[in-house]
């Protein structure tokens, strides 16, 4: 994240017969996340304009996991710049379901459908509420400490989103696969934990090498049964 301006002419030309400083080895934590979850069935609850009845929805995706560092490497976060990121509110969902952003990211809350929303938050981590807007319209609100933050729509009581905040850069939210990938961790022995919002968290011990390169991680998450 971090750019330095070019060395001058006569510094390069003494410079070009050497070896540059060694670059530091780093390795990469990645894997698959099963999530054993039997799907659930869930009905829409109709939204305060409408004059029909509820129609079918599409439930969440629960089995996008976040996989990450407990402890971030030393020096990771030095320079943080500033970041961005959006979680649209469409056919009354936010999309997606589960974001993982820096300390410091705004996301940006566009109403994408042809009702009001709002949007809003209780937890610990961030409490705001963005009041009711119109479609076309987009709100924004920054994240300034980490933790866990819960998002609804005070108009659509079954809309909901979970922000998970951190203060490193070192986590992956899994894709439809349940792959996950997090690059340029520096050689030690870390905790990695997956967090899923269905299931019980767990954590894994895994170590990167001196000489930096690939580590496979795979978890299974599964319960007896689901939750009422």
């Amino acid at each position: 994240m971090t750019m330095r301006p070019v060395a001058l002419a006569v510094g390069a030309a003494l410079l070009a017969g050497s070896p540059g400083p060694a670059q530091k080895a780093t390795g990469v934590i990645r894997g698959r996340i099963e999530v054993q979850l039997p799907p659930a069935i869930f009905e829409r609850n109709p939204g305060v304009s409408e004059l029909g009845g509820a129609k079918a929805r599409r439930p969440p995706d629960r089995r996008r996991s976040v996989v990450y560092l407990e402890t971030a490497p030393r020096a990771a976060f030095e320079e943080p710049q500033p970041q961005r990121a959006r979680i649209d509110q469409r056919n009354e969902t936010f999309v997606p379901h589960v974001l993982a952003i820096t300390v410091g990211t705004t996301v940006d809350f566009p109403n994408s459908d042809v009702t009001y929303h709002n949007v809003f938050s209780l937890s610990k981590a961030k409490s705001f509420d963005l009041g009711r807007y119109a479609a076309g319209r987009s709100k924004a609100v920054t994240f300034d400490r980490p933790g866990i933050v819960r998002v609804f729509c005070e108009i659509h009581s079954h809309m909901n989103a979970f922000i998970l905040v951190f203060g490193h850069r070192f986590f992956s939210v899994t894709d439809a696969e349940g792959r996950y990938r997090i690059e340029g961790v520096p050689p030690g022995t870390y905790t990695v934990s997956v967090w899923n919002e269905a299931l019980p968290g767990t954590s894994r011990s895994v170590t990167i090498p001196p000489a930096g390169g690939d580590v496979e991680l795979d978890v299974t998450l599964s319960r007896e049964r689901e939750r009422p």
